[in-house]
C-alpha cells in the first residue's frame, strides 16, 4: 500500500515538471508556433549568384565555349531565300526541298497539304562570313534558284545579297553583300581534324538566330551518303537541325573546319548525326566561284573501287589500304602516262589513299596542267608513275560491237551463273547498246556464292582471273582449269563501268 502511494507521488511530480517546462520554452521561444492557415508570404531576396568559372578547352588556343561562341556570332549571318513556285513543290518554302532531304529528314517532315497556285517560297538558312568585304559561304540548296537572297547580320542589319556562284556537286554557294570591315571566321586546316575533338555548330535553326551547339568529331571522311556527289563529309553530333544548313562548324581555336549540310533524322530533328562540308574542299569551291563563277576539276581517266580483303588475296596484297584499278580510259591522262587495269593506287601526289573518295576527292581538286606523281602496285612490285591532270570531260564515250547468242556450261564456282554472247535480243532486254560486244549474265543462282557477291543479272563478264574472255570458247577455257571450291575472281561491265567481284566458296 505504501509502495503504490510512492509511485503516484512520482508521476505526479513529472506531470508537474512537464508542463511547468513547456511552458518556460513556450516563453523563451523556443518551440514553433503555426496557424490554421496561410502564412504570409515573404517577398523575394535578390542574392549575387557567382558564375562558375569556364574550363580552358584543349588544343593550346586558351579559350573556353563562352569566348569562342563571342567570336564566332558575329561571323554567322542568317539568309533568307524567296523563290517562285507552286504551293505543292516544295515544303512550305523549306531551304530542304531537295529530294536527298527526304531521305534524312524522313517524310512525315514534309507532309503538308496545300492547293496547287503560284505564290513565292521562302526559306531560311546560314551562312558564313569569310572576308570582311562581304564574302559569305553556304550551301547551295539554300540559295539554288531563288529570285531573292537578304542576308541578316548579328547587329541586325540587312542585305540584298548577289550570288557569285552554287556548285551543287559538293552543294556549296558564295554570296556577296556591299559591307565592309566585317567580322570573318577563319579557316582551319581539315586535313588536320581528328575524331573525338570538340567542335561548335553555330547557325539559325528553325530561325533561331546565332544558336550555338556543342559536340565532338564523330567520324571523318563520311561519303556515299546521297547528299552530294563529291562527299567528304564531316559527322558530328554537335545539333544540327533543319535551318543550321550553311552556318560553320568550329573547332577549340574559333577556326572554321567545316559548313554544316545536312542531319540524318527520322523525324525531321537532331538524332545527334550531322555532316558538315570540309573548310578545305568548301575553301577550294569558293575561290574557283569567285575567281571564275564556275568549278573545274581535274580528271585522271580511271574506274576505280575498293580494295577489299578478298580482292587483296586475289591479287596477292596482304594489306587492303589502296584503291583498285577497274579500267582505264582510252585517251586519258592515265592511259598515256601506262595505267593499266588492276592496278592498285597508294598514293597519289604525295598523300595516301585509303578509299576510291579519297582519290577521286584528291585528283577532282588538283588544278589542272598540274603534273602529279602516283606510287601503285602492278604484280606485286611497286612503281611510279607521272602524269598532267586535264579538265574532266562533261561525257565519256564508250563502244562495243555486235555478236551471236551462244552460251556457256562452266563448272566450279561459275556453275552458279548462265552466260552468253550478246546479241542484239539480249542487248534490249538488259539496256545494252546493240553494238556491245563480249558476253552476259543471263542468270545467278539464288542464294548463291556469286549472288552473295554482287553479281547481277545483265551484267557484262570481261575477265576471268585475270584472263580476258570475249567469246563463250574463252570463257569456258578460263573455267576449265578452276577446283570446285576454288575462288574466282571476275571483272564485270556494269552500266558502262568496270568492277571487280570475287567469288568465294
Amino acid at each position: 500500500m505504501q509502495l503504490r502511494r510512492s509511485w503516484g507521488l512520482a508521476f505526479v511530480l513529472v506531470g508537474i515538471g512537464v508542463v511547468i517546462g513547456i511552458g518556460v520554452a513556450s516563453e523563451l521561444g523556443w518551440l514553433p508556433t503555426g496557424r490554421a492557415g496561410p502564412e504570409p508570404m515573404l517577398p523575394p531576396v535578390a542574392r549575387p549568384v557567382a558564375t562558375a568559372p569556364q574550363p580552358v578547352m584543349p588544343g593550346g588556343s586558351g579559350k573556353n565555349f563562352v569566348e569562342i561562341a563571342k567570336t564566332v556570332k558575329p561571323a554567322v549571318v542568317n539568309i533568307a531565300a524567296t523563290r517562285s513556285g507552286k504551293s505543292g513543290d516544295g515544303p512550305h518554302g523549306s531551304p530542304f526541298d531537295d529530294p536527298f532531304f527526304r531521305k534524312f529528314f524522313g517524310d512525315e517532315f514534309f507532309k503538308r497539304e496545300a492547293p496547287q497556285r503560284d505564290r513565292k517560297e521562302r526559306g531560311q538558312g546560314s551562312g558564313v562570313i569569310v572576308d570582311p568585304n562581304g564574302i559569305i559561304i553556304t550551301n547551295n540548296h539554300v540559295v539554288n534558284k531563288a529570285d531573292e537572297i537578304r542576308v541578316f547580320l548579328s547587329d541586325k542589319r540587312e542585305f540584298k545579297a548577289k550570288l557569285i556562284g552554287t556548285d551543287a556537286k559538293t552543294d556549296i554557294a558564295v554570296v556577296k553583300i556591299e559591307a565592309t570591315g566585317l567580322t570573318t571566321v577563319p579557316f582551319a586546316d581539315s586535313d588536320q581534324l581528328e575524331v573525338g575533338e570538340f567542335v561548335l555548330a553555330v547557325g539559325s535553326p528553325f530561325g533561331l538566330t546565332q544558336s550555338v551547339t556543342m559536340g565532338i568529331v564523330s567520324a571523318v571522311g563520311r561519303a556515299s551518303m546521297g547528299i552530294a556527289e563529291y562527299e567528304d563529309f564531316i559527322q558530328t553530333d554537335a545539333a544540327i537541325n533543319p535551318g543550321n544548313s550553311g552556318g560553320a562548324l568550329v573547332n577549340v581555336r574559333g577556326e572554321l573546319v567545316g559548313i554544316n549540310t545536312a542531319i540524318f533524322s527520322q523525324s525531321g530533328g537532331n538524332m545527334g548525326i550531322g555532316f558538315a562540308v570540309p573548310s578545305n574542299l568548301s575553301r577550294s569551291i569558293m575561290d574557283q566561284l569567285i575567281r571564275t563563277g564556275k568549278v573545274v576539276r581535274g580528271w585522271l581517266g580511271v574506274a576505280i573501287q575498293e580494295l577489299t580483303p578478298e580482292l587483296a588475296a586475289q591479287f596477292g596484297i596482304a594489306d587492303t589500304k589502296g584503291v583498285l584499278v577497274s579500267d582505264v580510259m582510252d585517251e586519258s591522262p592515265a592511259k598515256k602516262a601506262g595505267f593499266e587495269r588492276a592496278d592498285i593506287i597508294v598514293e597519289y601526289d604525295g598523300k595516301p589513299m585509303d578509299s576510291p573518295t579519297h582519290l577521286r576527292n584528291a585528283v577532282a581538286q588538283t588544278p589542272i596542267g598540274r603534273k602529279v606523281s602516283v606510287r601503285l602496285i602492278r604484280d606485286k612490285k611497286p612503281k611510279t608513275l607521272e602524269l598532267t591532270i586535264v579538265e574532266q570531260p562533261k561525257s565519256l564515250a564508250q563502244s562495243g560491237v555486235e555478236e551471236s547468242g551462244e552460251s556457256a556450261s562452266p563448272a566450279g564456282m561459275l556453275s552458279d551463273l548462265d552466260v552468253r554472247e550478246l546479241n542484239e535480243e539480249l542487248a534490249g532486254r538488259y539496256g545494252l547498246k546493240p553494238s556491245e560486244r563480249g558476253l552476259v549474265i543471263t542468270r545467278v543462282k539464288p542464294g548463291s556464292p556469286a549472288e552473295e557477291a554482287g553479281v547481277r543479272e545483265g551484267d557484262m563478264v570481261l575477265e576471268v582471273n585475270r584472263k580476258a574472255v570475249g567469246s563463250i570458247k574463252a570463257y569456258e577455257r578460263a573455267a576449265s582449269g578452276l577446283a570446285k571450291d576454288q575462288a574466282v575472281l571476275l571483272l564485270l561491265k556494269r552500266k558502262g563501268q568496270a568492277i571487280y567481284l570475287t567469288l568465294k566458296p
